[in-house]
């Protein structure tokens, strides 16, 4: 019965988290002047139209400096949602077989891993736990580069721990991508990577982020093999 509780805490704390990400979008503080922030308009991010199209609405320029970007800008690590951090309510979301502690961590799952199509044990400790990771689809610092230096802080720390951002995956695999974009990392696990990229626009489109004219192409050349990819809606 406490295990059934923990899980219910979990589903409730999902939900809080996607309402709190989309409700940072339409009443953040103002941003500074000459700053802009983005109202997340429902009909882009999550009408069941193909990634393909959705491509298009996206901005295209160069890389904006890397200037002041420090990981605090996108907030002090993980935001508590009903008792829960972030990155427990998101393993909890993508490994099955779950325990969970009645802090709200998980302590043991499996992942079947997106980004290799490895199936990974997790087993919660100091020397284990990195084998699953937390990956921001849309690196924060390419983020910050290509449009969040523009929102306010409240928006960018809705960004870092919104569900649509994060995927859990292995550990080894998410090193290896670092702050890499669509033009210069996809998943190893190439039936993934339809999948992939049309989360990174499903973000970018939510947050008004835009694309390099490099990444737009690697996009489209991904999304051309499955024209019938729809966004992610979380």
């Amino acid at each position: 019965m406490a295990n059934v509780y923990r899980i219910r805490r979990l589903v409730v704390a999902i939900a809080l988290l996607v309402s709190l990400a989309i409700g940072a979008l339409s009443f953040s503080t103002p941003a500074p002047t000459g700053q802009t922030t983005p109202v997340s308009p429902p009909s882009v991010v999550h009408q069941s139209l193909p990634a393909l199209n959705k491509l298009s609405l996206l901005a295209i320029k160069g890389r904006a400096p890397k200037t002041d970007y420090t990981r605090s800008q996108f907030g002090d690590g993980w935001t508590t949602t009903g008792g829960c951090d972030t990155r427990n309510i998101i393993l909890n979301r993508d490994l099955h077989n779950v325990t969970t502690d009645q802090a709200c961590n998980v302590v043991s799952g499996v992942l079947s891993d997106p980004y290799t199509g490895k199936t990974v044990q997790f087993n919660r400790g100091a020397n284990t736990s990195a084998s699953v990771q937390i990956d921001h689809v849309v690196a924060l610092s390419d983020a910050w580069q290509k449009g969040a230096q523009q929102l306010t802080r409240t928006v960018r720390v809705a960004l870092a721990n919104d569900p649509l951002e994060l995927l859990a995956v292995d550990g080894k695999a998410n090193q290896q991508k670092l702050d890499g974009d669509a033009a210069t990392w996809l998943p190893p696990n190439k039936a993934f990577r339809c999948q992939y990229v049309a989360r990174q626009i499903a973000v970018k489109l939510k947050y008004n982020l835009w694309l390099t004219q490099a990444e737009h192409d690697a996009m489209s050349g991904i999304l051309n093999s499955c024209p019938g990819q729809n966004l992610p809606i979380n």
